[in-house]
């Protein structure tokens, strides 16, 4: 077999910097669309979810040929709550373009990712994106770059990096500021004049290790990874380790490897190639495959960071229980959470001592959420705890949580109020700067304390500030952090509110709901405008009389409801409330749904602290 030039390479950046948008101008580029041919933007993000929140997911792989060289792209998650894919990710390529906006400089992320990516040894390529903006500071950017770098120690070699300077919407990177540019090709040509060709090492013993995982309906589990070194074959008799010593044998059914954006079953493919393999059901991330038992190149396991909250995926069993949802029992949400933890390393899943709830832990609340939704559009009905954060010990027997780096750009007006909020939170203020009537405040904040913050932000900053969050490690307990102020409108009766009743209980505070909604029960219908629960009847109705008198008969005019999003619900819920999630209606509930059961939860609260 012809061995392949190949040079790997993946896009990392801070979340909406334009990593998607980049790769499709590399597909656009290099001829692997019909000139008729209809491209969507975004055309990595092929996922619903990914398309409606304008965000990457999971990380996709794509390859394109510049002139003899075969170039494998991926389009990695920017978001902090999928990091594990970037970690594992960047294993397996020769070099990482980093894409920084030539405005808001490098983020948190930005950090997270070049750390990763400077800990193997990679050496980047530095694009600054978006040098149309308007408050576009280029060189200022470049600057805080370099220090970033210096920062997290970067070598003399990872240092002497190629700075590039583009319009990934338009399709255009320039060598400098004044050189203008009608396509991409100085990326083209910096990659291949920075980056080698992977060596042709396809006379050496296999050795491939697994770096992700994805699931197909008819052959089961699939294993992408790189080909350090040999060929490997379809059908082919390989041996299974990993780094402890363990070794098992298998047979590799089919491998594929990414040709423009879609995968071909190849014979064999050579040494770096990124492939996809099927047929080894039980294959794991991090484990190597290897030639035989005489030749085993185990390499180190890839390290995930640990997930830094959990909640609890519990059966519904609301009054409403079963009215949408195909997939209602324990079995079944077992099964699916099996087939999430084959593909989402990131996860992890636990029994409880109920067999109709899961503890499920994962790296954010973002995390967590992307499951849930695409559970409920699949048909599956869940109820939901308040998500809880995930303390450990350290060597010393002092109890640590997860700290977060927070950025707010808010405009100025408004940063008092974001900095006594944070401060209330157990933030710690480590720099504010104003700029153009905007203010750029960092915390440090336990991650405790951002539960429920991001919608209070949104409301304190009429919508104008942005807010970005990275774990930055693990600090000593700060201790007990006020949540919610606010009690819950909670409903004392099951049928379908009625305007009249919505009518006078939004003197009481917001309403989640209008009407005609199906109620029930322990329900919760809005936020009350105190810091105490109130139980509401939204189905009474008006008597009618025959006496009509003059004013009473007015329109009722209702205050448009709260529609809670999947993200939100989780953020308002207290510990002693549940998300009841159908693909029909997302339902916020106390655990308790009678007040006498609510009276009884509470007692054993009690008992129990």
């Amino acid at each position: 077999m012809e061995h392949k030039k190949i040079i790997n390479l993946a896009v990392i950046a801070h979340v909406d910097a334009g990593k998607s948008t980049l790769v499709d101008a590399f597909l656009r580029q290099s001829g692997q669309f019909r000139q008729n041919e209809d491209v969507v933007d975004c055309v990595m993000d092929s996922n619903d979810l990914e398309r409606e929140r304008g965000i990457t997911i999971y990380s996709k792989n794509c390859s394109i040929m510049y002139k003899d060289i075969k170039i494998n792209i991926v389009d990695t998650p920017g978001h902090a709550d999928f990091s594990s894919e970037v970690e594992r990710i960047i294993h397996t390529v020769d070099t990482v373009i980093l894409l920084v906006d030539s405005s808001e400089g490098p983020m948190p992320q930005t950090r997270f990712v070049l750390q990763k990516s400077l800990e193997i040894g990679l050496k980047p390529i530095l694009l600054i994106n978006k040098i149309d903006k308007r408050d576009q500071r280029a060189e200022e950017v470049v600057d805080m770059v370099y220090e970033l770098f210096l920062e997290l120690n970067a070598n003399d070699e990872q240092l002497d990096f190629p700075i590039l300077y583009g319009i990934a919407r338009e399709g255009i990177v320039q060598y400098d500021m004044q050189t203008p540019s009608e396509n991409i090709e100085p990326l083209f040509e910096t990659i291949v004049q920075h980056c080698d060709v992977y060596p042709n090492l396809d006379e050496e013993p296999l050795q491939m290790q697994v770096s992700a995982l994805a699931y197909d309906e008819y052959v089961g589990r699939l294993a992408i990874g790189r080909i350090y070194q040999g060929t490997l074959k379809a059908a082919q008799q390989v041996i299974v380790c990993d780094s402890l010593g363990n070794s098992r044998r298998a047979q590799v059914s089919q491998v594929q490897i990414y040709q423009g954006l879609s995968k071909n079953k190849v014979d064999e493919a050579c040494s770096g190639e990124m492939v996809v393999i099927a047929g080894i059901p039980d294959i794991s991330i991090g484990e190597t495959l290897c030639q035989d038992m005489d030749h085993l190149l185990p390499m180190e396991m890839i390290h995930v960071e640990e997930p830094t909250m959990s909640m609890n995926f519990i059966v519904n069993k609301s009054p409403f229980a079963g009215q949408s949802g195909r997939y209602v029992t324990s079995r079944n949400l077992k099964e699916r959470l099996d087939k999430e933890l084959e593909v989402n390393v990131g996860l992890k899943v636990e029994a409880t001592d109920s067999a109709d709830m899961f503890k499920v832990s994962g790296r954010g609340e973002l995390h967590i959420s992307i499951l849930l939704e695409n559970m409920r559009r699949e048909g599956y009905e869940v109820a939901v705890s308040k998500p809880e954060v995930i303390m450990h010990r350290d060597d010393e027997g002092v109890l640590v949580e997860p700290v977060e780096e927070v950025i707010a750009l808010v405009p100025s007006e408004y940063s008092g109020t974001v900095i006594n909020k944070l401060n209330l939170r157990k933030g710690v203020m480590v720099d504010l700067t104003e700029e153009n009537d905007f203010a750029k405040v960092v915390f440090n904040v336990p991650t405790r304390g951002l539960l429920g913050y991001r919608s209070e932000f949104i409301n304190d900053t009429h919508g104008e500030g942005t807010l970005v969050r990275r774990i930055a490690g693990f600090e000593p307990f700060k201790g007990d952090i006020q949540q919610r102020a606010n009690g819950a409108l909670v409903s004392s009766a099951t049928g379908k509110s009625m305007t009249y009743a919505l009518w006078n209980i939004q003197e009481r505070g917001q309403l989640f709901i209008g009407p005609q909604t199906p109620v029930y029960e322990g329900m919760i219908i809005g936020q009350s405008a105190r810091n105490l629960d109130m139980d509401v009847n939204p189905i009474k109705n008006k008597k009618l009389t025959a006496i009509r008198s003059s004013g009473n008969d007015d329109a009722m005019k209702l205050t448009p409801h709260k529609q809670m999003s999947l993200e939100e619900a989780l953020e308002f819920i207290n510990d002693d409330e549940l998300v009841e999630i159908t693909p029909d209606d997302i339902r916020l509930r106390k655990k308790g749904l009678t007040l006498v059961d609510r009276k009884n939860l509470m007692r054993e609260a009690k008992a129990g602290q």
